[in-house]
C-alpha cells in the first residue's frame, strides 16, 4: 500500500469499520496503535495512583525531616539552657549561703560596728532601722555615720567587703568635716552611708 492510499483509508470516516477487509500492513499498525493505546492507559492508570502516593510520601518525609531537625535544635538548646539553669542554682546557692539567718542578724551588725571601730573610726551614728520585707528577702538597713581618715575608711570599706555574709553600702557621702563636727579630728572626712544586710525568707518558716 502506497502512502497516498494509507492517507485516504485514514481519512475515510468509516475507515474502523472497513478495518476488517483493510490491507494486512494496516490492520497491523492499527492493532499496534491499539496496543500502545491500551498500555498508556493501563500504565497510567497504575502508575498515575502511585506517583501521586510518592508525591505524599515526600512531602511527609520533608515535613519529618524538618520536625526533627527542629526537636534536635531543641534538644541541644534544652541541654544548654539545663547547663545554664544549673549554673544559675549554683551561683544562687553561693549567694543563699552568703545571706546570714535570722539569728545572725544581730551579730553581723556587731561585727559592723567593730569593724569601724577597729579601724580607727569615730562611730557618730550608728541606727539599725528594723527588717524590710521584700518579695523573697528581707533586708535590714542601718544608718551610719563615720569621722576618719581616708586609710581608715578605706579599711573600713575593704573590711565588710570581706565579712563572711553579704552587706551592702549605699548612698554613701563622704566630705570634709566641718568646722561644727566637734568630735573630728583634724583631717578627717565625714562618711554618712546606710549600710544593708539581708537575710533569705524561708517558705517552710
Amino acid at each position: 500500500m502506497t502512502k497516498k492510499e494509507l492517507d485516504a483509508f485514514l481519512k475515510d470516516p468509516d475507515a474502523l469499520k472497513k478495518i476488517g477487509i483493510a490491507p494486512l500492513p494496516i490492520q497491523i499498525g492499527a492493532l499496534v496503535i491499539l496496543i500502545i493505546v491500551v498500555l498508556g492507559l493501563c500504565t497510567w492508570k497504575i502508575l498515575y495512583p502511585a506517583w501521586q502516593d510518592l508525591k505524599v510520601q515526600e512531602a511527609k518525609e520533608i515535613e519529618l525531616r524538618t520536625s526533627f531537625e527542629q526537636k534536635m535544635q531543641k534538644a541541644v538548646n534544652l541541654e544548654a539552657y539545663e547547663q545554664q539553669l544549673d549554673d544559675m542554682r549554683r551561683d544562687f546557692g553561693v549567694m543563699l549561703r552568703q545571706l546570714p539567718d535570722k539569728t545572725e542578724v544581730e551579730n553581723l551588725i556587731v561585727d559592723l560596728s567593730q569593724a569601724s571601730s577597729a579601724n580607727g573610726l569615730k562611730v557618730d551614728n550608728f541606727k539599725p532601722q528594723g527588717e524590710v520585707t521584700k518579695e523573697f528577702y528581707a533586708e535590714y538597713p542601718i544608718n551610719m555615720r563615720v569621722f576618719g581618715q581616708y586609710h581608715e575608711i578605706a579599711r573600713f570599706v575593704s573590711d565588710v567587703a570581706a565579712l563572711p555574709r553579704i552587706v551592702t553600702l549605699h548612698e554613701i557621702s563622704l566630705v570634709p568635716v566641718g568646722k561644727d563636727d566637734k568630735n573630728a579630728r583634724v583631717g578627717d572626712l565625714k562618711m554618712e552611708m546606710i549600710a544593708k544586710t539581708y537575710h533569705y525568707l524561708d517558705d517552710s518558716k
